[in-house]
């Protein structure tokens, strides 16, 4: 880490059992059963974690984007989160689309604060040029 660097907050789980286990955050307020994606059991896969982690961070740098461009944005921005998980010749690999709404805004200013926000969102850093990602108005 460089004297630059400033660490704003660590997450921190405990899983156990894998897919079909459960994850618990150091402070209890995660406390989930996880379970196979399609699978009848109870609980929620990694995919889903990841969709709701990642689309609620990238609603947090699309207000950072309007802020910046002195735009106000409606309550009811939301984000719909698509993570697949695919295989290809026994590998598995992630593919996903964010469903932007940004009721109210007009479709280019919509797009800027869009094309803004996957630039500083951690979790569209996180996978650049790791996985396909397809960003849509909707």
């Amino acid at each position: 880490m460089s004297a630059a660097e400033k660490v704003l907050y660590t997450g921190k789980t405990h899983t156990t059992g894998g897919r079909d286990g459960a994850a618990r955050s150091d402070d209890g307020r995660l406390d989930t059963k996880l379970s196979t994606p399609g699978s009848s059991r109870p609980g929620t896969s990694p995919e889903q974690l990841f969709a709701a982690g990642w689309s609620a961070c990238f609603i947090g740098a699309i207000g950072l984007a309007a802020g910046q461009s002195k735009v106000a944005l409606p309550a009811d921005v939301a984000v719909d989160a698509e993570v697949d998980l695919l295989n290809r010749d026994g590998g598995y690999f992630l593919k996903a689309r964010l469903n932007v709404s940004l009721p109210g805004i007009d479709a280019d200013v919509a797009r800027r604060l869009v094309d803004a926000a996957h630039q500083t969102c951690p979790y569209s850093k996180a996978t650049r040029g790791n996985i396909d990602v397809t960003i849509n108005l909707v």
